[in-house]
C-alpha cells in the first residue's frame, strides 16, 4: 500500500508530464517564452511585421545584452615589490624580460626587483630604453630587443609607458609573425582579436594614474598617422600588478598631478559612459567583444570609488611630497579606476587627448626631466573635461549630478537640465585649486587654426568615441560636435 507522500509526489509528476506535453502542443503566445531568441532581437527588429524568427540574425544592428568583467590581480602594499622574485620562481618561470625606462632604472624599485630576482635564482635582462609616451618606433625598438632573447615571462617597472610597452613586447613575441598594424585598433590598424594567452606579465606600477597593471589596453603615438592609438583586448592585461605604495614616492609633484588627472577623468568617463546594454553592434562570438563595454553595474562600484578618493586626496598628494597616506590613497584609486574603466572604457576626454598629445605645438609641461616637447597625457585629457562633461550631462542627468556632488557642489535643488553645466564647473574649479595646469587648449600652444586637425585626429578613435554619450553616429555631424567641443575648450 502506497503512503500518502509517494502518491502525493506520483500525482505530482503525472500534472507536470501533462502540462509539458500541452505545452509542446501549443506553444505560449507570449514571445519571451515560446521563442528562445526573443531576448537577441533589437527593439527594431521587434517592430517589423515581416520578421521572421527563423532568419539570421542581423548582429551589426543589434545592442548588446552582456557584459564581461576582466581584471588582473593586484597585490596591494608597502614593501609587497620585494616578493616578486618568488612570484617569478613560483610561477616557474626561467628567463623573464624585464621593462623600465631610464629613469626608474636609478629607483629603489628596480633595485628591489633585481635583488629579488637574483635571490631567488631567476634568469632575468633589462630593456631600459623605454620612452616616456611611447612612439610606434620605440614600441618595435622594444619589440625587437625582446624577440632574440625568447623570454618565457614579462616584469614592466615604471609607469603606464613602461607598463603599455611591456604589454605589446609580450604580444609580438607571442606572435612574431604578426604584422604591427594586425592588431592596431581600427580603422587605424586592422583590429585583429587576440587568439591565444600571452606570457606571464607582472607589472610594478611606480606612478599612481593610468591604471595599466589591471587593463588590457595599451596606448602608444602612431606617429604616420599624427594620432595616439593602441590596442585593446582582455589577453594583453598583466598577470598581476604589484601596487607597493612605496614606489610613488619618488614622484615629482607634477607628476603626481597629471597621473591623478588621468585617474580623474577614467573615472568620470567610465562613470557616464553609454550603458553596455546601448552599445553595438552585439559580437557574434564572445571573443570579439571589446574590452571597452560600457557603463556597468560592477565597473560603477569601482569608478564612483576612485572618483571620490581622488577629488579627496590628489590635491594633498600634490601639495604635499611628504603626504604618504594621500600617495598611497591615490595608487589605489588609479588600480580602482583602472577596473572601472578598463571595462566600462572611456570616451570623449580620451578620443581628444591623442591628437592633443600627438600634434603638440611644443608645449613641455612644468615639472617633467625630458627634453623634448610633452603634453603629459594626464593633462591632456583633463584639459578639456569641462567642455567635455557640460556636453554630455543632458544624457544622464542623475549621474553627472550624483558627479559633481562628490566635488561638494550642493545639489539638492539642482535642475536636471543644468547638470553638465554644473558638473563643469565643479571640475573647472577643482583644476584651477590644483594650481600649474594649463587653463585650455591656448595655454599649450593651440589655436583655432588647429581645430579641423585635432577633430581630424579625434574621429578614428572609434574604440572610445562609440561610447560617448550624445555625440552623433553621423560623421558630419559628429564633426560639427567634436569642432564645438574642442572651440569650447581653448578656455576655461
Amino acid at each position: 500500500m502506497s503512503t500518502p507522500s509517494i502518491r502525493v509526489a506520483s500525482s505530482a509528476a503525472k500534472r507536470a508530464s501533462s502540462l509539458l506535453r500541452a505545452i509542446q502542443a501549443h506553444p505560449p503566445s507570449c514571445p519571451c517564452h515560446s521563442n528562445p531568441s526573443h531576448h537577441y532581437q533589437s527593439p527594431s527588429l521587434l517592430k517589423s511585421p515581416r520578421r521572421s524568427f527563423a532568419t539570421p540574425l542581423d548582429h551589426t544592428r543589434q545592442k548588446e545584452y552582456a557584459f564581461e568583467m576582466a581584471a588582473s590581480s593586484i597585490r596591494f602594499g608597502p614593501g609587497c615589490t620585494k616578493e616578486v622574485g618568488m612570484d617569478f620562481k613560483n610561477m616557474g618561470a626561467n628567463r623573464v624580460c624585464v621593462v623600465t625606462d631610464s629613469n626608474v632604472s636609478k629607483l629603489d624599485a628596480m633595485k628591489q626587483v633585481v635583488e629579488g630576482l637574483s635571490r631567488e635564482g631567476v634568469d632575468f635582462t633589462v630593456f631600459d630604453k623605454v620612452r616616456v609616451e611611447p612612439k610606434d618606433s620605440s614600441i618595435q625598438e622594444a619589440i625587437d630587443f625582446a624577440k632574440p632573447y625568447q623570454p618565457d615571462a614579462f616584469l614592466a617597472v615604471g609607469g603606464g609607458s613602461v607598463i603599455d610597452t611591456a604589454k605589446l613586447m609580450n604580444l609580438y613575441t607571442t606572435f612574431p609573425d604578426a604584422g604591427f598594424l594586425d592588431f592596431v585598433n581600427a580603422p587605424l590598424g586592422k583590429g585583429l582579436p587576440v587568439t591565444k594567452p600571452l606570457k606571464p606579465l607582472v607589472a610594478v606600477p611606480t606612478t599612481a594614474g593610468t591604471g595599466s597593471e589591471t587593463t588590457g589596453t595599451a596606448i602608444f603615438d602612431l606617429v604616420s598617422k599624427k594620432a595616439k592609438t593602441g590596442i585593446a583586448h582582455r589577453n594583453l592585461k598583466p598577470t598581476l600588478g604589484i601596487c607597493d605604495p612605496l614606489n610613488t614616492r619618488t614622484m615629482p609633484s607634477a607628476v603626481h598631478a597629471s597621473s591623478g588627472l588621468d585617474v580623474l577623468c577614467h573615472s568620470l568617463e567610465s562613470w557616464t559612459a553609454i550603458p553596455y546594454h546601448e552599445r553595438t553592434p552585439r559580437p557574434q562570438n564572445p571573443i570579439n567583444r571589446p574590452a571597452y563595454q560600457g557603463a556597468n553595474p560592477i565597473s560603477d562600484i569601482f569608478s564612483l570609488k576612485a572618483l571620490r578618493s581622488t577629488v579627496e586626496f590628489l590635491p594633498r598628494a600634490v601639495k604635499d611630497p611628504e603626504d604618504f597616506e594621500a600617495q598611497s590613497e591615490m595608487l589605489l584609486a588609479a588600480t580602482l579606476a583602472g577596473v572601472g574603466f578598463g571595462n566600462a572604457g572611456v570616451h570623449l576626454c580620451h578620443g581628444m587627448s591623442y591628437p592633443i598629445s600627438g600634434q603638440n605645438p611644443g608645449y613641455k609641461h612644468n615639472g617633467y626631466v625630458i627634453d623634448t616637447p610633452i603634453i603629459p597625457h594626464g593633462v591632456s585629457v583633463a584639459v578639456t573635461a569641462p567642455a567635455v562633461f557640460k556636453f554630455t550631462g543632458a544624457s544622464n542627468p542623475e549621474r553627472h549630478l550624483a558627479a559633481a556632488e562628490v566635488f561638494g557642489k550642493d545639489v539638492s535643488n539642482a535642475k536636471k537640465e543644468s547638470a553638465g553645466e554644473i558638473l563643469s564647473e565643479a571640475l573647472a574649479e577643482f583644476l584651477v585649486n590644483l594650481g600649474d595646469q594649463p587653463r585650455g587648449l591656448e595655454a599649450l600652444g593651440f589655436s583655432r587654426e588647429h581645430i579641423d586637425e585635432l577633430v581630424e585626429g579625434t574621429l578614428p578613435q572609434k574604440r572610445v568615441l562609440m561610447l560617448a554619450p550624445n555625440l552623433s553616429l553621423e560623421e558630419n555631424e559628429e564633426r560639427e560636435q567634436l569642432r564645438g567641443l574642442f572651440e569650447e575648450a581653448m578656455n576655461y
